[in-house]
């Protein structure tokens, strides 16, 4: 045989060593499940809208087969078969889809997650994040699950970009406006220290008024929120007609015209869709939120 013979032989061995090695390859999720990888996954089931958006970025499109009904972007998400809620799941539907990977997020109850991997679906899961940095983590362990790191790696970077230019127009800030974060709908539902868009509010130059607080979602009372007195409310709110009616509670509500925030005319629309979801569209609500609270630096954009 002669010298370029071997060679070629010895680089095919090498491929099919390399190609064995990662379809026996065991890693763990954020819940210390194993997974082993094999051949790219061609029936992804997704647990959560983040997920979904995740999975659409990296092109894999064609091999999501499931999706929860909360998932509604990009819109082609919204043609996927449906598996339930992210706390209603239904496994007959999960099953019937015949997935070889089932992608869920701590948003949905561990009892269901258990059941799943005791069902044998092959489920990998993660959890949610606390802070934007964890965002990046999540992609890349999507894209290493479904073997697209290059792709996730891509992303990762192209997200970054894009957070270095908000953080270096932000550069000269010297006041931090304290803020209440609002979730329309839950009373005064607000963020703490363990959440993600806590995070962002500091990244966007504010300080929350209830970041010291060590918990992800936290109920505050009138009076405190009074005590508190913040320069800007932000309300998370599905759509603006939903925001202009919280805007409106708020002014009515007792006692709550005290709060510079009110006196100020300094609440805004912040669009739940964007800022709840652990996706990549989370740079697009830390844009905003920089916006709303410094508008004089984003002159050129407007």
């Amino acid at each position: 045989m002669t010298l370029r013979k071997w060679q070629v032989v010895l680089w095919f061995c090498l491929l099919n060593s390399l190609a064995f090695a990662q379809q026996n390859k065991i890693i763990k999720d954020d819940l210390g499940f194993f997974f082993r990888l094999s051949s790219p996954p061609q029936r992804i089931v997704s647990l959560a809208p983040n997920i979904t958006e995740i999975l659409f970025a990296l092109d894999l499109e064609e091999k999501i087969v499931g999706v929860t009904r909360y998932c509604d972007y990009p819109s082609k998400a919204l043609e996927k078969g449906k598996i339930g809620g992210l706390i209603d799941l239904n496994l007959e539907k999960m099953r019937a889809l015949n997935p070889d990977l089932i992608i869920g997020f701590r948003g949905n109850p561990l009892r269901i997650l258990k059941k799943l991997k005791n069902l044998h679906f092959p489920v990998f899961v993660l959890e949610a994040g606390e802070n934007l940095e964890s965002l990046y983590s999540t992609i890349e362990k999507i894209g290493l699950v479904t073997q697209k790191e290059k792709e996730a790696k891509n992303l990762v970077s192209s997200l970054k970009k894009r957070y270095e230019k908000i953080e270096a127009t932000l550069q000269p800030v010297v006041h931090k406006p304290t803020i209440f974060l609002l979730l329309h709908g839950l009373g005064f539902w607000t963020c703490g220290k363990k959440s993600f868009l806590n995070d962002l509010l500091i990244k966007a130059k504010g300080v929350n008024v209830s970041g010291e607080i060590p918990k992800k979602w936290l109920h505050y009372n009138r009076e405190q929120l009074i005590h508190q007195n913040p320069e800007v409310v932000i309300v998370m709110a599905k759509s603006q007609e939903e925001f202009s009616k919280a805007k409106e509670w708020l002014k009515k509500e007792s006692r709550l015209e005290m709060i510079r925030a009110i006196q100020n005319e300094r609440i805004y629309f912040l669009d739940e869709n964007l800022a709840s979801r652990l996706g990549p569209r989370l740079l697009d609500a830390l844009h905003q939120l920089a916006l709303l609270l410094h508008p004089h630096l984003f002159a050129q954009e407007q």
